[in-house]
Protein backbone atom coordinates (compact mmCIF):
# COMPACT_ATOMS: atom_id res chain seq x y z
CA UNK A 1 0.00 0.00 0.00
CA UNK A 2 1.49 3.18 -0.96
CA UNK A 3 1.83 6.59 1.19
CA UNK A 4 0.34 9.66 0.10
CA UNK A 5 0.97 13.18 0.75
CA UNK A 6 -2.42 13.54 2.26
CA UNK A 7 -2.32 10.33 4.40
CA UNK A 8 1.05 12.20 5.56
CA UNK A 9 -0.97 15.66 6.35
CA UNK A 10 -3.57 14.30 7.97
CA UNK A 11 -1.70 12.14 10.58
CA UNK A 12 0.48 15.52 11.52
CA UNK A 13 -2.93 17.43 11.70
CA UNK A 14 -4.10 14.93 14.01
CA UNK A 15 -1.40 14.74 16.43
CA UNK A 16 -1.13 18.49 16.44
CA UNK A 17 -4.53 18.59 17.18
CA UNK A 18 -4.87 15.29 19.31
CA UNK A 19 -8.17 14.62 17.93
CA UNK A 20 -9.92 12.90 15.24
CA UNK A 21 -12.92 15.06 15.58
CA UNK A 22 -11.47 18.11 15.49
CA UNK A 23 -9.22 17.71 12.50
CA UNK A 24 -12.00 16.22 10.41
CA UNK A 25 -13.97 19.68 10.94
CA UNK A 26 -11.38 21.24 9.79
CA UNK A 27 -10.63 19.65 6.75
CA UNK A 28 -14.36 19.12 6.29
CA UNK A 29 -13.99 15.28 6.38
CA UNK A 30 -15.72 12.88 8.19
CA UNK A 31 -14.17 11.34 11.07
CA UNK A 32 -13.75 7.70 9.74
CA UNK A 33 -12.46 9.41 6.33
CA UNK A 34 -9.43 10.80 8.84
CA UNK A 35 -8.73 7.49 11.15
CA UNK A 36 -8.32 5.50 7.52
CA UNK A 37 -5.50 7.81 6.56
CA UNK A 38 -3.88 7.09 9.77
CA UNK A 39 -5.14 2.97 9.06
CA UNK A 40 -3.49 3.33 5.79
CA UNK A 41 -0.12 4.44 7.25
CA UNK A 42 -0.13 2.11 9.89
CA UNK A 43 -0.78 -0.78 7.84
CA UNK A 44 1.65 0.64 5.38
CA UNK A 45 4.34 0.97 7.95
CA UNK A 46 3.61 -2.08 10.51
CA UNK A 47 3.52 -0.12 13.61
CA UNK A 48 0.98 1.68 16.11
CA UNK A 49 1.50 5.40 15.34
CA UNK A 50 -1.06 7.14 17.99
CA UNK A 51 -3.12 6.06 21.02
CA UNK A 52 -6.36 6.20 21.71
CA UNK A 53 -7.56 7.82 25.27
CA UNK A 54 -10.02 9.72 26.78
CA UNK A 55 -8.30 12.84 26.20
CA UNK A 56 -8.21 12.20 22.53
CA UNK A 57 -5.18 10.68 20.77
CA UNK A 58 -1.04 11.22 21.06
CA UNK A 59 1.68 9.73 18.63
CA UNK A 60 3.35 6.31 20.18
CA UNK A 61 7.02 7.01 20.14
CA UNK A 62 7.19 5.13 16.28
CA UNK A 63 4.63 7.44 15.54
CA UNK A 64 7.19 10.67 16.58
CA UNK A 65 9.88 9.30 14.31
CA UNK A 66 7.03 9.50 11.49
CA UNK A 67 6.15 12.82 12.63
CA UNK A 68 8.66 14.25 12.92
CA UNK A 69 10.15 13.12 9.04
CA UNK A 70 6.84 13.90 7.69
CA UNK A 71 6.35 17.80 9.39
CA UNK A 72 9.57 18.35 8.02
CA UNK A 73 9.28 16.74 4.94
CA UNK A 74 5.50 18.56 4.04
CA UNK A 75 6.82 22.01 5.06
CA UNK A 76 9.96 21.54 2.77
CA UNK A 77 7.62 20.47 0.06
CA UNK A 78 5.75 23.68 0.85
CA UNK A 79 8.62 26.20 0.79
CA UNK A 80 9.62 24.18 -2.74
CA UNK A 81 6.23 24.79 -4.12
CA UNK A 82 6.31 28.34 -3.07
CA UNK A 83 9.78 28.95 -4.46
CA UNK A 84 8.49 27.51 -7.97
CA UNK A 85 5.34 29.69 -7.79
CA UNK A 86 6.94 32.78 -7.01
CA UNK A 87 9.82 32.14 -10.00
CA UNK A 88 7.06 31.46 -12.11
CA UNK A 89 5.21 34.30 -11.69
CA UNK A 90 8.06 36.77 -12.08
CA UNK A 91 9.10 37.81 -8.09
CA UNK A 92 5.10 38.21 -7.19
CA UNK A 93 4.45 36.30 -4.04
CA UNK A 94 4.83 36.84 0.37
CA UNK A 95 7.45 36.90 2.23
CA UNK A 96 6.34 37.24 6.05
CA UNK A 97 8.66 38.37 8.45
CA UNK A 98 8.20 38.02 12.67
CA UNK A 99 9.89 41.14 14.19
CA UNK A 100 9.22 44.24 16.43
CA UNK A 101 8.35 47.94 15.58
CA UNK A 102 11.92 48.82 16.70
CA UNK A 103 13.37 46.94 14.29
CA UNK A 104 11.25 47.61 11.47
CA UNK A 105 12.19 51.58 12.34
CA UNK A 106 15.86 51.33 12.91
CA UNK A 107 17.32 48.37 11.32
CA UNK A 108 14.95 47.41 8.15
CA UNK A 109 13.23 50.83 7.17
CA UNK A 110 15.67 51.35 4.34
CA UNK A 111 15.39 47.38 3.44
CA UNK A 112 11.69 47.54 2.91
CA UNK A 113 11.63 50.79 0.76
CA UNK A 114 13.92 49.18 -1.38
CA UNK A 115 12.23 46.17 -1.37
CA UNK A 116 9.50 47.85 -2.51
CA UNK A 117 10.80 49.59 -5.16
CA UNK A 118 12.14 46.59 -6.90
CA UNK A 119 9.38 43.75 -6.23
CA UNK A 120 6.66 46.42 -7.08
CA UNK A 121 4.05 43.00 -7.14
CA UNK A 122 5.29 41.42 -4.29
CA UNK A 123 4.26 42.00 -0.66
CA UNK A 124 5.98 41.90 2.60
CA UNK A 125 3.97 40.77 5.92
CA UNK A 126 4.62 41.80 9.44
CA UNK A 127 3.43 39.67 12.07
CA UNK A 128 4.75 40.65 15.84
CA UNK A 129 5.67 37.33 18.32
CA UNK A 130 7.70 38.57 21.93
CA UNK A 131 8.45 35.27 22.71
CA UNK A 132 11.43 33.88 21.40
CA UNK A 133 10.39 30.47 21.75
CA UNK A 134 7.07 31.23 19.85
CA UNK A 135 9.02 32.73 16.80
CA UNK A 136 11.05 29.37 16.90
CA UNK A 137 7.86 27.59 16.44
CA UNK A 138 6.36 29.94 13.75
CA UNK A 139 9.31 29.12 11.63
CA UNK A 140 9.26 25.18 12.21
CA UNK A 141 5.19 25.26 11.74
CA UNK A 142 5.89 27.63 7.97
CA UNK A 143 3.60 30.34 9.42
CA UNK A 144 6.72 33.25 8.52
CA UNK A 145 10.01 32.68 6.30
CA UNK A 146 12.18 35.03 8.34
CA UNK A 147 12.74 35.79 12.45
CA UNK A 148 14.38 38.57 13.32
CA UNK A 149 15.71 37.56 16.89
CA UNK A 150 18.61 37.89 19.42
CA UNK A 151 20.86 35.34 18.53
CA UNK A 152 21.10 32.98 21.37
CA UNK A 153 21.83 28.85 22.36
CA UNK A 154 20.96 26.56 18.94
CA UNK A 155 17.64 25.72 18.16
CA UNK A 156 16.45 22.31 16.93
CA UNK A 157 15.06 22.69 13.14
CA UNK A 158 16.10 26.44 12.95
CA UNK A 159 18.96 28.17 11.40
CA UNK A 160 20.14 31.03 12.86
CA UNK A 161 22.67 34.05 11.43
CA UNK A 162 24.21 36.53 13.42
CA UNK A 163 24.03 40.28 11.22
CA UNK A 164 25.09 42.86 14.10
CA UNK A 165 26.45 43.11 17.49
CA UNK A 166 24.32 46.16 19.57
CA UNK A 167 26.17 47.52 22.53
CA UNK A 168 24.06 47.55 25.29
CA UNK A 169 23.31 51.48 26.65
CA UNK A 170 21.58 52.43 29.98
CA UNK A 171 18.45 55.01 29.05
CA UNK A 172 18.01 57.36 31.84
CA UNK A 173 16.32 61.21 31.68
CA UNK A 174 18.34 64.21 31.03
CA UNK A 175 17.44 65.19 35.18
CA UNK A 176 18.04 61.94 36.48
CA UNK A 177 21.94 62.20 38.80
CA UNK A 178 23.16 59.10 36.57
CA UNK A 179 23.88 61.39 33.80
CA UNK A 180 26.19 62.99 35.42
CA UNK A 181 29.05 59.90 35.72
CA UNK A 182 31.25 59.41 33.24
CA UNK A 183 31.52 56.52 32.72
CA UNK A 184 28.81 54.53 34.41
CA UNK A 185 30.34 51.18 36.63
CA UNK A 186 28.77 48.03 36.78
CA UNK A 187 28.22 49.19 40.26
CA UNK A 188 26.45 52.44 38.98
CA UNK A 189 23.56 49.85 37.96
CA UNK A 190 23.06 48.33 41.21
CA UNK A 191 21.05 51.79 42.32
CA UNK A 192 18.42 51.77 39.09
CA UNK A 193 14.94 50.95 39.01
CA UNK A 194 14.87 48.49 36.54
CA UNK A 195 12.90 48.28 33.93
CA UNK A 196 13.09 44.68 32.65
CA UNK A 197 11.75 42.25 29.80
CA UNK A 198 9.88 39.56 29.52
CA UNK A 199 11.61 35.78 31.43
CA UNK A 200 11.81 34.62 28.08
CA UNK A 201 13.42 37.43 25.92
CA UNK A 202 16.26 35.67 24.78
CA UNK A 203 18.37 39.23 25.11
CA UNK A 204 16.95 39.33 28.70
CA UNK A 205 18.58 35.76 29.51
CA UNK A 206 21.61 37.33 28.14
CA UNK A 207 21.69 40.60 30.11
CA UNK A 208 21.07 38.87 33.43
CA UNK A 209 23.46 36.43 32.61
CA UNK A 210 26.07 38.84 32.21
CA UNK A 211 24.73 40.86 35.15
CA UNK A 212 25.17 37.68 37.59
CA UNK A 213 28.24 37.35 36.38
CA UNK A 214 29.39 40.93 37.62
CA UNK A 215 27.40 40.00 40.79
CA UNK A 216 24.40 42.98 39.80
CA UNK A 217 21.58 41.96 41.26
CA UNK A 218 18.87 44.10 39.82
CA UNK A 219 16.00 46.22 41.67
CA UNK A 220 13.13 45.32 39.09
CA UNK A 221 10.57 48.04 38.84
CA UNK A 222 8.24 47.28 36.30
CA UNK A 223 8.22 44.96 33.54
CA UNK A 224 7.38 45.89 29.50
CA UNK A 225 7.43 43.86 26.15
CA UNK A 226 10.06 45.12 24.15
CA UNK A 227 12.95 47.92 23.99
CA UNK A 228 10.92 51.06 23.21
CA UNK A 229 8.47 50.23 25.51
CA UNK A 230 11.57 50.59 28.38
CA UNK A 231 12.91 53.43 26.96
CA UNK A 232 8.64 55.29 27.18
CA UNK A 233 8.66 54.58 30.63
CA UNK A 234 12.16 55.45 31.56
CA UNK A 235 11.47 59.20 29.88
CA UNK A 236 8.04 59.14 32.17
CA UNK A 237 10.54 58.71 35.07
CA UNK A 238 9.45 55.29 35.59
CA UNK A 239 12.62 53.62 36.26
CA UNK A 240 15.65 52.91 34.25
CA UNK A 241 15.84 50.78 30.81
CA UNK A 242 19.02 48.85 29.86
CA UNK A 243 18.50 48.38 25.90
CA UNK A 244 20.65 47.88 22.70
CA UNK A 245 22.16 50.98 21.58
CA UNK A 246 19.30 52.55 18.69
CA UNK A 247 18.41 55.77 18.06
CA UNK A 248 15.08 55.52 19.95
CA UNK A 249 13.22 58.85 19.94
CA UNK A 250 12.13 60.84 23.07
CA UNK A 251 10.26 63.88 23.59
CA UNK A 252 11.22 67.44 23.26
CA UNK A 253 10.54 68.58 26.95
CA UNK A 254 11.79 65.03 28.18
CA UNK A 255 15.35 64.83 26.54
CA UNK A 256 16.70 61.20 27.31
CA UNK A 257 20.62 60.90 27.61
CA UNK A 258 22.05 57.12 26.53
CA UNK A 259 24.84 56.25 29.38
CA UNK A 260 27.26 53.21 27.43
CA UNK A 261 27.71 50.26 29.54
CA UNK A 262 31.07 49.29 27.29
CA UNK A 263 31.34 46.27 30.14
CA UNK A 264 28.25 44.46 29.07
CA UNK A 265 29.00 41.83 26.62
CA UNK A 266 26.82 43.44 22.64
CA UNK A 267 23.76 41.34 21.81
CA UNK A 268 24.12 39.67 18.93
CA UNK A 269 20.95 40.05 16.53
CA UNK A 270 20.03 38.45 13.18
CA UNK A 271 18.13 36.22 11.12
CA UNK A 272 16.37 33.08 12.24
CA UNK A 273 15.11 30.85 9.38
CA UNK A 274 14.16 27.14 9.00
CA UNK A 275 16.49 26.26 6.48
CA UNK A 276 18.23 28.89 3.91
CA UNK A 277 18.47 26.59 0.75
CA UNK A 278 14.82 26.63 0.78
CA UNK A 279 13.88 30.03 1.66
CA UNK A 280 11.54 31.61 -1.56
CA UNK A 281 13.61 34.23 -3.81
CA UNK A 282 11.85 37.15 -2.54
CA UNK A 283 12.78 36.50 1.22
CA UNK A 284 16.15 35.79 0.60
CA UNK A 285 16.57 39.09 -1.21
CA UNK A 286 14.49 40.96 2.03
CA UNK A 287 17.11 39.17 4.08
CA UNK A 288 19.98 40.09 1.97
CA UNK A 289 18.87 43.87 1.50
CA UNK A 290 18.40 43.77 5.89
CA UNK A 291 21.66 42.65 6.30
CA UNK A 292 22.98 45.15 3.53
CA UNK A 293 21.44 48.21 5.77
CA UNK A 294 22.90 46.42 9.08
CA UNK A 295 26.14 46.94 7.37
CA UNK A 296 25.85 50.45 6.50
CA UNK A 297 24.08 51.39 9.73
CA UNK A 298 27.72 49.73 11.08
CA UNK A 299 30.05 51.32 8.61
CA UNK A 300 28.61 55.04 9.29
CA UNK A 301 28.90 54.73 13.47
CA UNK A 302 32.47 53.46 12.74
Amino acid sequence: MRITIDDLRVFVAVCQAGNLSAVARDLARTQPAVSQHVKRLEHATGVRLIERGPAGVTPTPEGLVLLTAARDGILGLDQALARLADMARGHTGTVCVTTGATTIRNLMSDAVIEFRQRFPRATLEFRTIISSRRCFEALTDGAVDLAWVSIGDAIAGVEQRPVMALPWVLAVREDDPLTQRHPITAADLAEIRHIRLPDNAVSRIQLDTALNALGIQLKPETGVADWNTAVLLAELGIGHAIVPALPYHSAADRPMRFKPLPFLPPLTVGWAVRRWESLSPLARDFANLVEQQCRNLHDRKG
